[in-house]
């Protein structure tokens, strides 16, 4: 591993965690002879749960929903609306204030929602902001009907819950743990399957698509993994990849997701074969180019003291877990270096941990011959035993 001097973070690739005991407890870092203590990150978002906000003064201005919200007293990016209606388009007008009487309203944008349920296509009532944190904001809503629907009839009913999920500014960073390109059709279905070793966590499935793809489109995905050994699926997951860019009464529309979020588990305790499926239903294949299976990003962060060659050590799995006091005390620098990992070496001078079960564990079969050689002992002194007494 090279890293330079002060606090330095080093990516942990993939291809560890097989080789490595469970939860990586096993890792060692040594500059020379002498053991380094590190400490592990996880990318995660600083406000790890989404929060739900207060809608306040709903009602109908002319023919457009207005509504007050109360936020969550933190830095947000998005507001996710949920709405009760189909095959709409609409322009949300967001303003934002200090004031619990909102006043002195600072407008934040204009932002187009739709709903193409009739189109086959995808639906987006979130509203992507610049972050801010201002604790009052005020939305209306100017519906219109999408091309070839019917007329649409607003109402302040619709209006059902938001959710505010954390910020993007703080989102979680992504590391490829396997990629597919090969993808197979089978019936309606785009199939990628996956061998994955034993360990390795998976969090995202990711999708790319050839460039020359520009067409519009939703698809339902479904991610399927089974332990290796086992002819039963383990878990069976479900979400929906989705591109709509075009423009209809006026709004432009651009939305895209690529990525479903999927938390496979089996194959924590053993190999496993997943298998991710895109559903073209009557559509023309989707033209993917690979699909990814996605960890959340670790790191194992140390201080490099000046050297710039520290050895990585794991693999032995009757080690325990470490406790470092710089783990614990571990705080993120702003000027932390990026290491590097090397390529992953065998350890020539590695000798596997003596034996230390009883014998009786070591060997079973021995229990079994000495209680043979006992039965048969106990036996000959029955016989001979037998023929004294009649003598």
């Amino acid at each position: 591993m090279d890293g330079g001097s002060g606090q330095s973070c080093a990516v942990i690739d993939p291809q560890v965690f097989p080789h490595a005991a469970a939860s990586l407890k096993d890792l060692r870092l040594y500059r020379d002879s002498r053991e380094v203590p590190y400490a592990i990150t996880l990318s995660e978002p600083q406000q790890a749960d989404s929060d739900t906000a207060r809608i306040r003064n709903v009602g109908l201005k002319g023919r457009n929903v207005v509504f007050d919200v109360e936020m969550p007293s933190r830095p947000y990016t998005e507001i996710m609306l949920d709405l009760a209606a189909q095959d709409f388009l609409a322009t949300a007008t967001v303003s934002g204030t200090r004031d619990p009487n909102y006043s002195n309203q600072t407008r934040l944008g204009e932002f187009t929602l739709f709903d193409l349920t009739s189109q086959h296509l995808s639906r987006n009532t979130t509203i992507h902001l610049q972050e801010t944190d201002l604790p009052y904001l005020h939305l209306e809503l100017s519906f219109s009907p999408p091309a070839g629907a019917r007329e649409f009839r607003p109402s302040p009913e619709m209006v059902g819950s938001i959710t505010v999920p954390p910020s993007r500014e703080a989102q979680s960073i992504y590391t490829t743990a396997a990629t597919v390109t090969t993808i197979t059709q089978r019936g309606r279905r785009s199939i990628a399957t996956f061998a994955l070793p034993e360990r390795i966590p998976v969090e995202r499935v990711s999708f790319d698509l050839t460039p020359a793809f520009k067409a519009n489109f939703s698809r339902d995905v479904r991610i399927t993994d089974r332990p290796d050994g086992s002819n039963s699926v383990s878990e069976s997951l479900a979400g929906t990849i989705f591109r709509v860019h075009l423009t209809q009464g006026g709004r432009e529309i651009r939305q895209e997701q690529l990525s479903v979020p999927a938390i496979l588990g089996s194959n924590m305790q053993s190999g496993a074969a997943a298998e991710v499926a895109v559903e073209n239903g009557d559509d023309v294949p989707l033209p993917l180019s690979a699909i990814r299976l996605e960890m959340r990003q670790r790191k194992i962060c140390f201080d490099a003291s000046g050297a710039r060659i520290l050895t990585l050590f794991y693999g032995d799995s009757a080690l325990g877990a470490p406790q470092y006091d710089y783990a614990r005390l571990f705080v993120a620098s702003n000027a932390m270096r990026n290491a590097q990992l090397g390529p992953e070496q065998l350890n020539s001078s590695y000798h596997d941990r003596p034996d230390a079960r009883p014998l009786t564990d070591r060997h079973p079969h021995l229990l079994w011959i000495v209680l043979l050689a006992v039965i048969c002992l106990l036996a000959i002194v029955a016989i001979r035993s037998s023929k004294t007494v009649h003598h």
